[in-house]
């Protein structure tokens, strides 16, 4: 993200009105951008100030009388004003309760949400330098390192004969929970794996799907869910998965 486009999305990022993909590459450029972080922090100080200091006005007496004055006054016209009152309300009313509905049913559900929490963690995890924390194609070593760092015990397997190495994990944060990020290569792409405690009744087929130009894919297996994620070809990325589903995960 460059400059310009940063600075086109300041105003939204502070009302929080982005995505998470897009607030993590803005959180990115300002972290290294000076001048942008002085923009941003000019907008957030003014944004702050209109919501501490706005003053409500109230109507000056005068104004008060004078709509008082011009109200009907005829027999039975001031049930008619309200009644046109109590439709205009009621039409407000409507339209409110519309927009609201419209707002929840646009609101992204519990999959999708996670789904670009995953593809956010993953960009954040080429971004920051922070990979993993312990980098070892040895899944006797990355294995024992999990130990006591987790409520569970992820599988762990190096498929380097096939072609994706195992190049070490790291300790993630998903849906509310602490998980386990396995690091794979294929070439020069990096593929995360995710995977954290689900329950057994859940869905185990394998779901494909592509969220900011990322390939993604999730399944549940053995208590388990799996979540990867990467820019390789299609192709590449669904014959990682099969490995994932038959190699790492036991047969029921």
């Amino acid at each position: 993200m460059n400059c310009r486009e940063a600075l086109d999305l300041i105003h939204a990022y502070v009302d929080g009105e982005l995505d998470l993909l897009t607030s993590v590459e803005i959180e990115q450029h300002l972290g290294a951008c000076p001048a942008c972080k002085v923009q941003y922090d000019q907008v957030r100080e003014l944004a702050s100030g209109i919501r501490s200091h706005a003053v409500y006005h109230a109507a000056p007496q005068a104004l008060r009388a004078r709509v008082g004055a011009a109200l009907p006054r005829e027999p039975g016209s001031v049930a008619r004003a309200w009644g046109w009152g109590g439709m205009a309300a009621a039409l407000a009313l409507s339209t409110l309760i519309g927009l609201a509905l419209g707002l929840v049913w646009l609101q992204p559900g519990a999959d999708e949400q996670l789904a670009r929490e995953v593809v956010a963690a993953h960009v954040r995890s080429l971004m920051a330098n922070h990979l993993v924390d312990i980098a070892s194609s040895d899944q006797h070593t990355v294995k024992p390192w999990i130990d006591g760092k987790l409520d569970f015990a992820p599988p762990v397997e190096d498929l380097a004969e096939q072609g994706y190495p195992l190049a070490g994990g790291r300790l993630d944060y998903l849906g509310g929970r602490g998980v386990m990020a396995l690091v794979y290569r294929r070439h020069a792409h990096v593929i995360n794996l995710f995977i954290w405690p689900q329950a057994p009744a859940a869905d185990a087929r394998v779901r494909f799907d592509s969220v900011q130009g990322y390939n993604l894919a999730h399944f549940s297996r053995a208590g388990m869910a799996f979540w990867a994620v990467s820019d390789v070809s299609p192709e590449e990325f669904k014959s990682f998965v099969g490995l994932v589903r038959d190699q790492m995960t036991p047969a029921r």
